[in-house]
């Protein structure tokens, strides 16, 4: 657990500078360049992705269960998460879905972590996935009230760019349930 944990604490800590430390984040760019802040943005980002999955690893090794989920719980995850493929496809667009919900990749991350603690029920899954949906619904929070604070206004542009968006979303969701997390995970979500 204790890899885990240090690799949650090193990545989703790195993700988190503008919520606890936007003076800190804004000075270091300033006295060392952006240059060298996206470096170590990158490498504590890096190095907390290799922990995670590392720790995620071992935690499998020796699994604790917490709870058994019912099955229906599955099904219910497999339809959340092509809502999260589709909204994380809507990072970087203008229409009116982004207009509306502001940052799409962090409510995709929200919606995907949920999902998946609604279908795991053992400790390493609970702590991993449990710590991204905190972390993301305290970003997501915080981005939203930064907005408000800096009078950000997002004007809804065209619905195809984001529809078109949304279908590559879902086309990799597709290939990702079918394919590429069995393959990655060893765990297919269709039992």
């Amino acid at each position: 657990m204790f890899v885990l944990i240090l690799g949650l604490i090193l990545f989703l800590g790195a993700h988190s500078v503008r919520l606890w430390g936007e003076d800190f984040r804004d000075r270091m760019i300033a006295e060392r360049g952006d240059g060298i802040w996206k470096g170590v943005y990158s490498l504590a980002s890096v190095v907390g992705i290799v922990l995670i999955v590392w720790g995620y690893g071992l935690t499998r090794l020796n699994p604790i269960d917490v709870w058994y989920p019912p099955i229906w719980t599955r099904h219910l995850a497999i339809l959340l998460n092509a809502v999260a493929f589709a909204l994380v496809a809507l990072n970087g667009s203008t229409g009116p879905i982004r207009a509306a919900v502001g940052h799409p990749m962090v409510l995709g991350v929200k919606v995907w972590a949920f999902a998946h603690l609604l279908a795991n029920g053992r400790l390493g899954d609970i702590l991993l996935f449990g710590a991204f949906m905190i972390w993301a619904i305290v970003d997501y929070a915080g981005s939203r009230r930064r907005d408000k604070r800096e009078g950000v206004v997002r004007m809804a542009g065209p619905w195809k760019p984001e529809l078109i968006r949304m279908g590559i979303g879902l086309a990799l969701w597709l290939v990702f349930l079918l394919f590429l997390h069995q393959w990655l995970f060893g765990v297919s979500p269709l039992g």
